[in-house]
């Protein structure tokens, strides 16, 4: 949709513009607000009319003049000018720093489609926002758990893309773009992409970063772990899951920590059937990360999915929680624990989003989305290779 337009500021001196529309002499008095943002000279309108009549082929110069700032960050980053301090002030918990300037976001086609919140230029989800507040879950009839199976394969199979991107040197950036690359082979919309206007197809959360890293130019480093989470959206549904990957050769407490934190995952799935509280998940998964001696995240939790990215149930993972619901057959929702080596408090980077141990110690990260049966569940991200087993398995 366009803007609306700006009236323009008093010159000092009269200057009579003329209307930029075709076939119109108009005097303008009204300019383009986004071109007022990007630097653009010009644009000038008689009135709302004029500029929305003109908008198809005016929108284009605000693409044009993006793709320009866009090359121009890049061909900075290319001459080593990355800037590793770029919120001056802040005290970082940990030895991890962001590594600026971030490419611009990335193009999907308009032949796939988009969730709602693509095009809103907050980000914001309508549909998720319509029932916020709400602890109804959902039973998802047998056509809907279909498209589910559906795209939790196709997300399943980003994931197994990403997987083989991470090595020592590869940057968090060339994994998200390979992502997004998979994602438009597969006709899907990458769908954490301008959610609430994160800036990159999927998130990638190294060491300290418990999740929502944002993917940088920051190259992964030989002992580093690194969580990739994907999502994707197709045909009107949503498919998510994670991985923690090792990066070259691990010390031993690290791989500890995701062993441990797999496995808290895996024993919650265990539990999984009908008639079992929501709660009842955290009881579990604390009981398991606090024998091996770790701590459970409690800012973020698990939770239902399909049309909606997130939406009931809630799915905290620490103990004594207040879920609400009782697993019926057709739920969908995710388990996602983040277990941390130290405590288990976080802040947030002043991007917004990178979520981190406030210690700066290690966390680490796995998820699947789960459909509840009549006998127990199903795990729709499931790896079909290795018999289902996670990639750091096989460098243990």
């Amino acid at each position: 949709r366009h803007p609306r337009l700006s009236i323009m500021a008093a010159d000092g001196e009269a200057v009579r513009r003329v209307c930029e529309t075709d076939s119109c002499e108009k005097e303008a008095r009204l300019q383009c607000p986004t071109c007022i943002k990007l630097g653009i000279q010009g644009s000038f309108f008689c009135s709302q009319e004029c500029f929305k009549g003109s908008w198809s082929t005016h929108k284009l110069l605000h693409k044009k003049a993006k793709n320009e700032k866009a090359k121009e960050e890049c061909s900075k980053s290319e001459k080593g000018e990355i800037n590793t301090d770029p919120w001056p002030g802040y005290r970082y918990t940990g030895k991890l720093r962001p590594h600026y300037p971030l490419t611009s976001m990335r193009p999907v086609p308009s032949y796939i489609q988009w969730p709602d919140y693509a095009h809103h230029p907050l980000g914001v989800s309508e549909s998720e926002q319509s029932l916020k507040g709400t602890s109804q879950i959902k039973m998802l009839p047998p056509e809907d758990i279909e498209a589910m199976r559906v795209v939790c394969r196709l997300a399943r199979e980003v994931l197994d893309v990403a997987s083989m991107m991470v090595r020592s040197g590869v940057t968090t950036e060339e994994i998200d773009h390979a992502v997004h690359l998979a994602c438009l082979a597969r006709n899907c919309y990458p769908s954490p992409l301008n959610y609430y206007n994160f800036p990159k197809s999927c998130c990638t959360s190294v060491n300290e970063v418990i999740c929502h890293g944002i993917p940088d130019a920051r190259p992964l480093q030989d002992g580093d772990i690194v969580n990739v989470d994907i999502t994707v959206y197709r045909n009107g549904f949503h498919g998510d899951l994670n991985e923690t990957f090792f990066v070259g050769e691990i010390e031993e407490g690290s791989k500890k920590l995701v062993q441990t934190t797999y496995e808290c995952l895996m024993h919650a799935i265990d539990s999984v059937k009908p008639g079992v509280r929501y709660r009842e998940l955290g009881n579990i998964i604390q009981k398991h990360a606090h024998a091996s001696g770790f701590s459970v995240v409690r800012s973020y939790c698990g939770h239902g999915i399909h049309r909606l990215f997130h939406t009931a149930p809630n799915v905290p993972h620490y103990a004594k929680n207040k879920a609400v619901g009782v697993m019926k057959p057709g739920h969908v929702f995710t388990i996602e624990p983040m277990i941390c080596e130290g405590a288990w408090h976080d802040e947030t980077w002043p991007d917004s989003w990178t979520a981190v141990t406030k210690d700066g110690k290690r966390s680490a990260q796995f998820e699947h989305t789960l459909l509840v049966t009549e006998t127990g569940c199903d795990i729709l991200t499931r790896r079909l290779e290795d018999n289902g087993r996670p990639y750091f398995a096989s460098q243990l």
